[in-house]
């Protein structure tokens, strides 16, 4: 929607400032052609080859020639940066160097081929982001580009040529252009140079001839391609005006603008000019200017506007509202600024007049350089289901008595003040006190009780003060002039204090809508939850607008009520089917719209950039259950905030389930790794030498055979162990592992892990050193040895050979301390935390020590079961790591029962 214009005779600020903020990039200019072959990359590099014999600095980022021998001699002459190389899937390709163009700078630098797809592993997917970072940068450029390769006109040259164009570019690209040269080409020509093999190589042309490079297609997109470059000059044209303060019109293409009344006319004046615009291809407007007594009129009529505007945006066209008293003024200004040709009114029954002459007589005189079109008939407002409802009457003028009532106080009051004025001060000054009052009553009142209060002291002030006094006569011609002024300057005075008035209500309504959103704004940003959000929307616009407030949100294919305030599970079928139609189409249905009229809830979809979200349903009560123009405002207002919030919330949980999809997808990779080497290892082993045994029996003696019965036992183990760590490894995460605790010797579960692990420390020096003073700890001694072998296991797999491995536990204060120091190569800072994570395992150089990485990961997972905490440290004198299991010290172990005899 469109705001109030700035003076067309002035140059626009926000004009100048995209003027200045443009200035500081580089200049793009497009060469737009229709088709592939119109001669696009000629045109260019002809223009190029000027700029470089005029001394400019042009350089070649990359053009394709395509083999055409008389765009080749162009490149002659033209410096030409090397391309780089990527390689992908086996191949080399050449791309632009965007980084060499940056480092060279040029002034101008040729890119071809906009709308092209980078190799990946490119900077950019596509080259007009190269090109965005070359404009950036202060760099002009020069680009080519055929008119399939815009997005918005993709499905179309589908649906004319049969072919899907899968490299396109944003609207916004061809938009942002500085300049636009459009190379045209005849179709005649154009499949003439097709068949002389200019365009493709002969098998390629005679297949392009018979499909895309028909005449019809040609002629198709050669328009699309004129009316795009039209459309942009015309915006070109439109800015120059504002930068430079140039009053419209310039009617080098005709624009409508509506000025639609508060009257049910405003929708026929919307469908006539959507007539007007569709017959001759015009861009078309709708405006309507609020005036100081804007606030005054009745809701039927503020809905008229609303619906006008809505019908417009449903039918292709934009709305303005405009602000301020001088209404011609406001409409004039607004064409001007934006080169309008042609403005719209309606002969409605109740035509505002200006000081005598109407709105259209006012336009007629002091729009010269416009056409004005009138459209006639006055239209019945017809309500939802096919009623029609006539304006409300006007209120009669006696209806507000206590104004009066106050009026004739306020007289009598300023007429005692101005008795004892008059014995001390002249008459003229009596005439203040009356002014006083009249103020009083229109800053209260309103205007028309202020006139009337003006009447009213007037003939007090000449009964009272004037001579012949007590008379309504006038003897002195000065008296007469005195009175005869003061009733100009009181009805005057009446009417700017009205109208300050008017215009403090309407800065108090703003300011009560303003701080309305930003209350609302402010609780949907902190709500944390869908729930949160959903709630608190329902309970703000219920509170807001005196109504029921619902949010459906879908699942699967049905919508279900997610909030209600006050609460409502239940929707009757009217209402459901509105809902189903608002959600299924995007607009609103039920209540007060043209869509299931019969409900008693008006539905409005929650859209978003992602599509709709969700719907609102919202019932009024009273006032035949409609809402006026100033709610649907309100409502729409918050609808669109609260469809925001729901994105953000939706998007959150997005989020959070792309990284739970992406850890459980790391995790499926790292089980599939462990599975796949520390499953088939022990395997291998298993089975080479049973096959040894049963292939080589009589060849083996008994060392050989004890030996690989052997080796079978120890591989055996270890699978056995692989097969144990993941099944402790699920039911640590199923919650599934309970620890069995009683009583237990901390030093005594060491030993037996130490006597467990013996086969994996061999090549090892083992030092146990644990304080004889070690409490009885409340463990499950089962799990917790496990803890401690595979703290052993882990130390043996990272120290080399004949190193040692320290064991060590001491009470400390409320908690009994144990570690397992190695001698190894440490873990880095960075590992620290992460050696707890399943099938983490620390890099040693370029490779991985083997094993699962569950060990660790097991063992936090018991500790923490029993209540305490393992960490890693540094090991001793800075060498190697220590892995530090912390445990705490129950009150004490159970008094022993006495013995008896």
């Amino acid at each position: 929607m469109t705001m109030a214009p700035v003076d067309a005779d002035r140059p626009n600020p926000d004009a100048l400032l995209e003027q200045a903020n443009r200035e500081k990039r580089g200049r793009l200019k497009i060469f737009l052609g229709a088709a592939p072959g119109v001669g696009k990359t000629y045109a260019m590099l002809e223009a190029a080859q000027a700029v470089r014999r005029d001394g400019g600095d042009v350089v070649i980022g990359i053009v394709e020639t395509h083999g055409r021998a008389e765009t080749e001699k162009l490149v002659a002459g033209l410096e030409l940066l090397p391309r780089a190389r990527l390689d992908y899937r086996g191949r080399s390709f050449n791309e632009m160097d965007l980084d060499a163009i940056l480092i060279r700078r040029p002034a101008l630098v040729l890119v071809d081929e906009l709308a092209h797809t980078n190799i990946p592993g490119s900077r950019h997917l596509r080259r007009w982001q190269d090109v965005e970072e070359l404009l950036a940068a202060g760099i002009d450029v020069w680009s080519t580009l055929n008119i399939q390769h815009l997005e918005s006109l993709n499905d179309i040259v589908e649906r004319i040529a049969g072919i899907k164009v899968r490299e396109t570019l944003p609207d916004s690209v061809l938009r942002a252009a500085d300049e636009i040269e459009m190379v045209d080409l005849p179709p005649p020509e154009l499949r003439q140079r097709l068949a002389e093999g200019k365009v493709y190589v002969p098998a390629q042309a005679q297949r392009a001839a018979e499909k895309f490079f028909s005449i019809g297609n040609l002629t198709a997109l050669r328009e699309m391609a004129l009316r795009q470059a039209a459309e942009r000059v015309d915006a070109q044209m439109l800015s120059y005006m504002r930068s430079h303060g140039i009053a419209g019109p310039w009617p080098t293409r005709d624009r409508i603008l509506v000025a639609i009344p508060a009257a049910p006319l405003a929708l026929r004046l919307v469908r006539a000019a959507k007539r007007m615009a569709e017959r001759r291809q015009m861009p078309w407007t709708v405006a309507h200017v609020e005036t100081h007594r804007h606030a005054n009129l009745s809701d039927a009529d503020k809905a008229h506007v609303t619906q006008a505007f809505r019908l417009a945006q449903q039918l292709g066209g934009e709305v303005a509202a405009l602000t301020g008293d001088d209404i011609t003024g406001e409409l004039l200004g607004w064409a001007r600024a934006h080169n309008v040709s042609q403005i719209v009114l309606g002969r409605t029954g109740r035509t505002r007049r200006l000081f005598g002459r109407s709105l259209t007589a006012d336009l007629l005189k002091r729009a010269a350089d416009h056409d004005i079109l009138l459209v006639g008939g006055v239209e019945e407002e017809v309500r939802p289901g096919g009623q029609p409802q006539r304006p409300p009457p006007s209120p009669p003028l006696w209806s507000g008595w206590k104004a009066y009532l106050w009026s004739a106080l306020a007289v009598g009051v300023a007429s005692l003040i101005s008795w004892g004025v008059y014995t001390v001060l002249p008459v003229a000054n009596v005439s203040l006190v009356y002014l006083l009052a009249v103020l009083l009553i229109a800053t209260r009142f309103g205007l028309v009780p202020s006139v009337v209060t003006a009447l009213v002291a007037f003939f007090a002030f000449n009964y009272l003060f004037t001579e012949p006094r007590y008379t309504f006569s006038v003897s002195d011609s000065d008296d007469l002039l005195t009175i005869g002024f003061f009733l100009v300057a009181a009805i005057f005075t009446g009417q700017l204090a009205s109208r300050l008035r008017r215009q403090i209500e309407v800065t108090r309504t703003s300011q009560r809508r303003t701080a309305n959103l930003y209350d609302f704004s402010r609780k949907v940003s902190s709500a944390a939850s869908e729930d949160d959000v959903l709630w608190a929307v329902v309970h703000h616009v219920a509170a807001t607008l005196k109504a029921k407030v619902l949010i459906l949100l879908p699942d699967g294919a049905e919508l279900t009520i997610r909030a209600g305030y006050p609460p409502e599970d239940t929707l009757d079928q009217r209402a459901a089917a509105a809902a189903q139609w608002a959600w299924g189409n995007g607009q609103r249905a039920g209540r007060g719209s043209q869509t299931l009229p019969a409900s008693d809830w008006l539905f409005l979809p929650l859209r978003t950039q992602r599509g709709t979200v969700g719907v609102m349903g919202v019932q009024m009560e009273g006032a035949e259950g409609y809402l006026s123009a100033e709610q649907e405002r309100l409502l729409d207002t918050l609808s669109d905030q609260a469809a925001l919030a729901l994105e953000r919330t939706q998007l959150v949980q997005d989020i959070e389930a792309a990284q739970v999809a992406q850890e459980k997808e790391q995790l499926r990779a790292a089980l599939l790794s462990s599975l796949s080497h520390d499953l088939r290892t022990p395997l291998v082993s298993i089975l080479g030498a049973a096959t040894s045994l049963i292939s080589y029996e009589d060849a083996l003696d008994r060392a050989a055979r004890r030996e690989l019965a052997q080796t079978i036992q120890e591989e055996a183990e270890r699978l056995n162990r692989f097969v144990q760590n993941l099944l402790d490894m699920t039911r640590l995460g199923s919650g599934g592992l309970k620890p069995k605790t009683d009583w237990a010797d901390l030093a005594d579960i060491i030993g037996r892990a130490l006597a467990r692990a013996r086969p994996l420390l061999k090549g090892h020096r083992v030092k146990v050193d644990l304080a004889s003073d070690l409490p009885l700890l409340q463990l499950d001694p089962v799990l917790m040895e496990q803890v401690f072998f595979n703290l052993l296991d882990n130390a043996a797999k990272y120290s080399p050979a004949g190193t040692a491995i320290t064991v060590w536990a001491r009470r400390q204060g409320v908690q009994v301390t144990a570690e397992i120091c190695d001698q190894g190569p440490g873990i880095p800072p960075a590992d620290q935390e992460r050696v707890f994570d399943m099938f983490y395992r620390v890099q040693q150089g370029d490779k991985q020590t083997a094993g699962t990485g569950l060990g660790l990961a097991i063992a936090k997972g018991l500790v923490e079961a029993h209540g305490g905490s393992i960490g890693v440290m540094s090991g001793i004198h800075g060498v190697g790591a220590s892995l530090v299991v912390r445990l705490p010290i129950p009150e004490g172990p159970p008094a022993a029962a006495p013995e008896t005899e």
